[in-house]
């Protein structure tokens, strides 16, 4: 009672009231469609094939998402430089091994954390013991090598400053300028460097177990919508407790002949 007299108050007075906004939840569902950016170029989470079709850990976790809310994803190419504008113009969502940062936060929502990780450097397995703290890592005849605009490059320059730096256009084929000795170290996910070691034998992760700074990785979604924020955390919350977020990781991060 007391509220409706508050608001017939309100209302007497010449208040006016704005109409709910419209969540980005609704919007997908209406459209059909959810518009997913991604860079394609960061196994296991995201990897663009010659074929053009997206594949990753956080792949089909969208699509699986998607799935949930009866749409199909659209996918918006982009790149860790661009990956905040490019979402903020064009898509509901971000993927693909996004790591949690404040800066970021700064512009967006995140999801519940996915997965735990941390930046560790990965190196000519011959020379592990020369890269294991940041005094070793930061030191001027140091040769390390990133990807630009992302969190890996913005390790590099607040922790080592002193460091050489390359910063390399292509992450896919990245790791090769270390085995091949053109770069000495690139500081990377635990998780990407320890899936990358299949596919160059002669690179190993530094201690991937104790990283050099605790990162957590999540999806990437509009700031203030609450509502698809939420639905997105439950989705994430159920594909958890029903095992299919693990099976999905498993086939990526399983190692070989497990």
């Amino acid at each position: 009672m007391r509220s409706l007299i508050a608001a017939g108050v309100l209302l007497a007075s010449g208040a006016t009231f704005a109409a709910p906004s419209s969540s980005v939840l609704d919007q997908v569902q209406q459209r059909g469609t959810l518009k997913v950016c991604t860079t394609g170029d960061y196994k296991p989470y995201t990897f663009l094939r010659d074929d053009k079709q997206y594949e990753g850990i956080d792949i089909a976790l969208a699509e699986s998402l998607a799935k949930s809310l009866g749409v199909t994803v659209q996918w918006v190419p982009t790149t860790w430089k661009t990956l905040m504008p490019d979402f903020l113009a064009q898509c509901d969502m971000a993927v693909g091994g996004v790591s949690i940062s404040l800066e970021r936060q700064k512009k967006a929502f995140f999801s519940d954390p996915i997965t735990v990780d941390g930046k560790i450097p990965f190196v000519r397995c011959d020379e592990v013991e020369k890269y294991q703290t940041i005094e070793q890592l930061n030191q001027p005849s140091v040769r390390l090598i990133e990807p630009p605009g992302g969190t890996n490059e913005a390790f590099v320059h607040r922790e080592l400053p002193k460091a050489q730096l390359e910063l390399f256009h292509d992450n896919t084929v990245i790791f090769k300028s270390v085995a091949d000795n053109k770069a000495d170290v690139m500081i990377t996910d635990s998780s990407e460097a320890q899936y990358q070691q299949r596919n160059y034998p002669t690179l190993c992760a530094v201690n991937p177990d104790k990283p050099l700074q605790y990162s957590e990785k999540a999806f990437l979604l509009p700031r203030d919508d609450v509502a698809f924020k939420a639905y997105v955390d439950q989705w994430l919350h159920l594909t958890k407790a029903t095992g299919e977020y693990q099976r999905i990781a498993d086939e990526w991060l399983a190692k070989p002949g497990d």
